[in-house]
């Protein structure tokens, strides 16, 4: 009987645990939502005030991003047919 007891201890004493990593867990989900929430507003805003600015802070990356793709791919010799350098 000693061990049926200590069982049910056993048991209430994990489902107790279980409930405060619940807590602490939903505690912890809540303050990163806000946290995400505070990072998106610090991003948009300045966004909707200047949105010529942010369209053109784009399409200079994007000149950018072309520019340094096509000097990285002229970079070498290499024949002019892909499938070549599998051979």
């Amino acid at each position: 009987m000693a061990d049926n007891n200590t069982d049910d201890d056993d048991t209430d004493g994990l489902r107790r645990e279980l409930a405060n990593l619940r807590a602490v867990l939903a505690e912890r989900r809540d303050d990163m939502i806000a946290a995400a929430s505070r990072a998106t507003e610090a991003v948009v805003t300045p966004v909707r005030e200047n949105p010529g600015a942010v369209g053109s802070a784009f399409v200079l990356g994007g000149i950018l991003g072309l520019l340094v793709g096509l000097a990285l791919g002229q970079s070498e010799e290499r024949s002019r047919h892909w499938y070549d350098r599998y051979r």
